[in-house]
């Protein structure tokens, strides 16, 4: 297993009925998002924290019963536009350690949320306030 070079902030498995018996792992570090699949043959993908847009939790009944939940991201990122975070244990404590650690590399990059939709907006302002297109 490869060794990551930020600091591990959170980490766990997607689990199958309440278990870690997948290869899907999920690392949370200061500056990176890490999914890594597989047992032989591993990929894996990052999302660099700052380009983190939003974020939502799915909580079906089967995980649930088992205290599990699914986090999805919504990333100003081309190859991985919505990542889910699939049936992990303590989904909230995963956002709120998410949503910090977002912050911080926002604060880092002087970036918020807003300025990376404001660029895909094409906004009209009227400069002399009479409501015409002149």
């Amino acid at each position: 297993m490869a060794k990551i070079d930020y600091d591990c902030v959170w980490t766990d498995k997607k689990r199958i009925l309440g278990m870690p018996i997948s290869f899907t792992r999920y690392i949370l570090t200061n500056k990176k998002l890490i999914t890594r699949k597989g047992f032989l043959s591993v990929t894996e993908d990052e999302v660099e924290l700052y380009r983190v847009v939003d974020k939502s939790l799915k909580l079906p009944l089967g995980q649930r019963i088992f205290g599990c939940g699914t986090v999805v991201i919504n990333c100003r990122d081309t190859d991985t536009p919505v990542k889910e975070v699939l049936s992990i244990k303590n989904p909230r404590d995963f956002m709120q350690k998410l949503e910090e650690n977002v912050d911080v590399q926002r604060d880092k990059y002087r970036t918020r949320g807003r300025d990376m939709i404001a660029s895909d907006l094409h906004l009209d302002i009227d400069n002399d306030g009479d409501d015409s297109d002149d």
